[in-house]
């Protein structure tokens, strides 16, 4: 089947550009905004929710990348290969991709919940952080759906599809024709995906690679205590001020 130019530009075009825009802007906004590259937190203005919503959120996507990353960059033959029958991984992608799926759902929900209620909290959120909060709840709903409807409602084996047009993307390996056959749940999420992608450097999202590793060589914190004044209570023994008293 030869592919029409409308599918070369959606399927073909605008992922490398959302690639290239999603590298690129990681690079400017580490160069001119390094002060900005954080999560901004809000823990300070309200615990309750966050201490229920983030690890959901957090563990949930979590699950789902892995699960992501066994779905579309790992061939149908290796998982045989290792005596994965298609029965079983098909069963493992509807029970744990549902859990996962769920999990970050309902994270998510009371995220947003949590942001929307909370004065300071929604104060303290940006056009970027809405409009990032709208894409990434329809890509997480429309992968929750597509999991569920190609298992159990349906018969398209994503493996034999996006999967194999996905990892053409990164080999040059170029398949847009295997887009156009997958079911429009999958298009649509694959579509908001890699807009969401290319919208990650220029939001909060950009703290997923900020790994605290500079704690391993960090010099010690030094605490020094206040200078006496005429009045004040006598140290207590052992803290006295380094330099103090008569030296040996």
């Amino acid at each position: 089947m030869t592919p029409r130019p409308i599918d070369i530009v959606l399927w073909v075009v605008i992922p490398y550009l959302c690639l290239a825009v999603f590298v690129l802007g990681h690079v400017w906004r580490y160069r001119y905004d390094k002060f900005g590259w954080t999560t901004r937190s809000s823990q300070m203005y309200e615990r309750r929710l966050l201490r229920w919503g983030s690890p959901l959120f957090h563990f949930g996507i979590l699950a789902v990348f892995f699960g992501h990353v066994m779905g579309l960059g790992v061939p149908k033959s290796w998982t045989e290969a290792v005596g994965m029958s298609e029965a079983l991984y098909h069963f493992l992608a509807v029970t744990v991709g549902a859990v996962a799926g769920v999990c970050t759902v309902v994270g998510l929900a009371i995220l947003i919940y949590r942001r929307r209620t909370v004065g300071p909290v929604f104060r303290a959120t940006t056009r970027m952080d809405k409009t990032m909060y709208v894409f990434l709840s329809a890509v997480i709903l429309l992968g929750l759906w597509n999991t569920v409807a190609s298992n159990i409602f349906g018969h398209y084996d994503y493996r034999d599809g996006v999967s194999v047009w996905f990892r053409g993307i990164f080999r040059f390996d170029l398949h847009p024709e295997l887009m156009t056959q997958a079911p429009l749940g999958f298009q649509i999420h694959a579509m908001l995906a890699m807009l969401l992608f290319a919208l990650w450097p220029f939001t909060r999202l950009v703290h997923v690679f900020s790994a605290p590793i500079g704690y391993l060589w960090r010099p010690y914190v030094v605490y020094r205590s206040r200078e006496s004044r005429i009045g004040s209570r006598a140290p207590q023994r052992g803290w006295e001020r380094v330099g103090s008293g008569d030296r040996p």
